[in-house]
């Protein structure tokens, strides 16, 4: 935004607050002091070949650079780099009814790396056995939002399944439902390719 480095740790709490050192801003839980996240005032002053609004994707030099005008400042050095894709290829590999709901699913969730993930969906279109969009922890969709864990009715989900509309892909259909993938184009595991994927609606 403008030169203001906005950068998120862990997920916003009830009650935080903040301090400043010098151009750099630590928000922070007020329970339990943990640090949610910084604002570097002057983002440009500390990395000259920083370009772009909205979601920027830093390297390891980067982050280090970060790290440092943290320890210079009196903050600690908690930037951690980050270098997994965060939109990937998923395969439902499981799907279960939601105890305490009549449309959510519990999904378990094949994703990179051999994870599985638990995801609550209420897609009326999710199917085991389908090839889909997993937005994973730590993922920021197009309009701003992040993806933390959480639960929903209870029970714990781990990202997020999604729908073409909430991907942003041009002409994407407005109804409710997730995106289900040709397992041929896209592989279970792959980082989620948005240039192939803006095709998948071009007449």
């Amino acid at each position: 935004m403008g030169d203001v480095l906005l950068t998120m740790i862990r997920p916003e709490t009830a009650e935080q607050a903040s301090e400043q050192k010098g151009d750099i801003v630590r928000i922070y839980d007020v329970k339990t002091q943990e640090t949610l996240g910084f604002n570097f005032l002057a983002a440009t002053q500390i990395l000259a070949d920083l370009t772009g609004n909205g979601q920027v994707f830093l390297d390891a030099k980067q982050v280090s650079e970060l790290n440092q005008a943290l320890q210079a400042a009196g903050f600690e050095p908690e930037l951690e780099y980050d270098a997994e894709p965060k939109f990937v290829v998923g395969y439902v590999a499981e799907l279960a009814e939601h105890p305490d709901s009549d449309h959510l699913h519990i999904a378990k969730i094949t994703v990179d790396n051999d994870q599985t993930l638990q995801i609550v969906c209420g897609a009326p279109n999710i199917e085991a056995g389908q090839n889909v969009v997993v937005a994973k922890i730590g993922a920021m969709m197009p309009n701003g939002a992040m993806i933390w864990p959480g639960k929903l009715r209870g029970v714990e989900s781990f990202g997020m399944l999604c729908a073409a509309r909430e991907l942003a892909l041009p002409n994407a259909p407005q109804a409710r439902g997730i995106l289900v993938l040709d397992p041929i184009e896209f592989k279970v595991g792959e980082a989620f390719d948005f240039e192939k994927a803006a095709q998948l609606f071009v007449d």
